[in-house]
Parts: C-alpha cells; structure tokens; sequence
C-alpha cells in the first residue's frame, strides 16, 4: 500500500510539472484570397479553370478549395478606375452573392501603399494632420457606408496597407519614435468603420512578421497613444520575412502582448522562376525545403497555414491568387495596359488560368 501510495504522489508530482496537457489548435476561420485584380482580368476576358479542367467563375473555384473570405483593396482615385469605389461596390456584390465573407483593405492612395511608400491620394495632397483625420474619417465611412446601403457591409477592414512606419506620408509617418499624428489617424479609421457598423472588425496591419522587436516597437507605439484595433494583421512572405519557427513566435507573441487575434493578411510563394510577361517577376527564388513547382508552392502554403493555426492566430490570406499574366491587366495603375504582372509566378492559377491541384485553404 505505502508503495501505491508512493508511486501515486510521484505521478501527481510529474503532471505538476509538466504543466497543463496542450490544447489542440483552433481552427482557422478567416481563410483567405486577396483577389483586387480579377475584375480587371474577367473585363479582359480571362478565364479559371478547376482542377478537374471546367471553366468556372474563379470565386467558385477558390470556395470549392476551401476558401470563405475576399479581400479587396480600395484606392481612392487610381488612373485605372480599377480598385476605386465604385468597382469595390461592383465587386463586393459578387463576393457577397457567392456566400463569402468581405475585407476591405484602405490604401488611402490613388496607388500602392507599402512599408516603402505611403503616397497620400492626390485630392488630400495639400492636407496638413487636422484635414487628413476628416479625410480619413469621411472616406472610410463613406466607403462602409455606401457597402452597407446595398447589403454588403463588410465583415472588416483595414485601416492602411502595411504601416510599417505610417501612412499618408509624410503627415502620418512614425519620426523619431514619435506616434502622435498616426494615432490620431488610425482612431479616425476605427471611429468612422465603428460609426459606420459596430460588428465590422478593424485591423492593423503590418509586414512585421521578420521582426518581433519591429512589431512590438509599432503595436506598442499605437497603443501607447490609446489606438484601439481588432486584429492584428501581418504580412509573411518567407523569402523576405524569414523562418516559419519565427513566425511562429511573433504570431504567439503578438496575440498574449495585445490580447487581439491575429491574422496572416498576405503570405503567396512561387511555381515557378519563370516570367511569363515582359515585367519582371518581384519574386525570382524560393526558400529552403520548397522547390518552385506546384507542389512546391501546395507545401509552402500549407505550412504556414500549419504554422499560423498553431501559433494561435485565426486566418491566413493568400495574396492574388487569381492573377495570372493576361494582357492590360498591368502592375502600374497609371498604365495598366503598358505594364505587365511581377505575380504570375506567385498566382495559384497558370499561365492558361488553371488552378494548382495542391492548394488548399484549410481550417
């Protein structure tokens, strides 16, 4: 009996410390497709292809293989007309139709917004800090609003593209570790989407997955001035922003310093070093263990689907999936017909439109 007795407090002692048993990971339940350039690519007469060969809408396609959340980014007056707000409410009516969930993603330029470059929209130009936070308000509510009044409010938004050090530059950028102007702008994007519709989500969103000093520098920088967000976005890409085990550990980190979800906003990885038009492609290598093939390209993916799942973040976004090199649907807003796709090798769809068998969007 002493010897049971024994045996049965060393057994409750080696639970102790061990600890609590794992907890299996949630699911992944934002899983997504930035598809900003499809409108574009269907006007030009693009067509998708399932893996069985079949012909489909591409949304279709991409909700067949698992996933139910659109992005879309929005700019204010880009010289294309594509991606400005009447097309996000013309598309926005298709994402909805098909059952998907919609994230609209605010550059706040007439171009593209990135950690290097945060070009105002020209109508804002002139604009010091007190006109840009009407700005800012004004247009995210209008925006919202207007997709609320025909049915497809959006589930969330984000306020700013990869804001790395700000937005609406050089008002809005981070100086001298100094948050004041940003603060007061992102707080104009959180007002105006809650006014707008309390339910839609707000995030933050950086590409500050390389860096958990980077990312805990700006989180803490916003929240320090009394920002209040949602989720916590990031972008992974692993030949700019290393190792999935890093990952890992600024996902994990993000979510118990900040008490947020938080989400893979964009993450993409290459078939192929081949270029299919006369633009260069933005991504010419691969990363180690992922050979560019459409196997290659299904692994990649679906480990840091893996990675994120279990780091505890809550979604993950493939950035535009659907966009295969097809003739005028160019990088450059300002010469859309004149420029070529840097993302053809990065799309999960080949060069005749047909959709790699090994990716999968999976919970």
């Amino acid at each position: 009996m002493r010897k049971f007795l024994a045996a049965l407090v060393a057994c409750a002692a080696a639970a102790l410390a061990a600890g609590p048993p794992a907890l299996a990971a949630a699911p992944l339940t934002m899983l997504g497709a930035d598809v900003s350039s499809v409108q574009r690519a269907l006007d030009l007469g693009a067509r998708y292809y399932d893996a069985a060969g079949n012909q489909r809408d591409p949304l279709d396609i991409l909700k067949g293989v698992g996933v139910n959340y659109v992005r879309l980014r929005i700019w204010n007056n880009p010289a294309s007309g594509y991606n400005n707000k009447a097309k996000v409410l013309q598309y926005a009516r298709t994402v909805k139709s098909r059952g998907l969930k919609l994230l609209i993603d605010f550059h706040y330029s007439d171009t593209w917004a990135d950690p290097g470059k945060q070009y105002k929209p020209a109508a804002w130009s002139g604009h010091g800090i007190g006109q840009l936070q009407s700005d800012v308000y004004n247009y995210t509510y209008d925006v919202c609003s207007s997709l609320k009044a025909q049915g497809t409010t959006p589930d969330s938004v984000q306020i700013g593209n990869e804001i790395n050090v700000g937005m609406l530059w050089n008002d809005g950028k981070v100086v001298n570790n100094d948050f004041t102007n940003l603060s007061l702008l992102l707080k104009a994007g959180y007002n105006a989407t809650k006014a707008c519709n309390g339910g839609t989500q707000v995030i933050i969103h950086t590409a500050d997955a390389d860096s958990d000093a980077n990312a805990r520098w700006f989180y803490d920088g916003i929240r320090a001035k009394g920002v209040a967000w949602d989720i916590t976005g990031l972008s992974y890409y692993c030949m700019w922003h290393g190792t999935l085990s890093n990952l890992s550990y600024v996902i994990s980190d993000m979510r118990s310093r900040y008490g947020k979800p938080v989400v893979i906003a964009e993450t993409a990885y290459p078939f192929t070093a081949d270029n299919a038009d006369s633009t260069g492609n933005s991504v010419t290598s691969g990363c180690s263990g992922y050979g560019l093939t459409w196997q290659g390209q299904g692994a990649e993916f679906a480990a840091v689907q893996n990675t994120a799942r279990d780091a505890g973040a809550i979604g993950v976004f493939y950035w535009e999936p659907t966009w295969y090199a097809v003739p005028g649907n160019g990088w450059d807003p300002a010469n859309i017909n004149g420029s070529g796709d840097g993302w053809d090798n990065m799309a999960v769809f080949n060069w005749t439109g047909h959709i790699n068998p090994n990716v999968r969007w999976t919970p």
